[in-house]
């Protein structure tokens, strides 16, 4: 019997890190997001993801930040409220799986490809199958038009341009 699989939020997580000032890391994360999930774990081709991350509601631990990234400087979450993900193929490269997809955000869309890896696999304590993945991806924030910096007196900028967009999922198996 074929598996029904689903995203389990509670165990899994959407975070991000930027440069400050050239040297320092600021590391967030969005706190509501969903996704839809087509799994094939013996033929990683045959699968497919769609994820829709509210934007309002990332977390950087600072409210003070995390008011000016929805700002109009950086998400503009009142005009652009959602940041989405649609994968348009996965292939397993050496024990790597890649998801190629569309990520949109403030409505441009880009290529993306994110680099994952299947991090377990088991049983639950209600006979459910679960399977962790682990991945990243780079993205340039200039090229979604997030291009709010500021120049620092003594050279460069104060937000870096690369974005590492880190995910920690876990998905589950359902019969029926």
């Amino acid at each position: 019997m074929a598996l029904h699989w689903v995203l389990d939020n509670a165990h899994s997580e959407v975070s991000f890190s930027v440069r400050h000032m050239m040297f320092a890391k600021v590391r967030g994360n969005f706190k509501s997001w969903t996704g839809t999930l087509s799994l094939n774990p013996d033929n990683y081709s045959a699968s497919s993801v769609k994820v829709d991350i509210a934007v309002s509601s990332i977390d950087t631990a600072n409210e003070q930040r995390d008011g000016h990234l929805r700002s109009a400087d950086f998400f503009d979450v009142e005009k652009y409220p959602s940041i989405t993900f649609v994968s348009t193929g996965v292939r397993n490269e050496g024990g790597k799986v890649l998801i190629d997809g569309d990520l949109t955000i403030r409505d441009v869309t880009k290529s993306v490809t994110l680099h994952t890896e299947e991090t377990g696999k088991g049983t639950d304590p209600w006979g459910n199958t679960r399977i962790g993945f682990s991945g990243s991806a780079k993205v340039n924030r200039k090229e979604f038009g997030l291009s709010w910096n500021q120049t620092l007196e003594a050279g460069g900028v104060l937000v870096g341009e690369d974005i590492t967009v880190d995910i920690e999922i876990q998905v589950i198996g359902t019969k029926g």
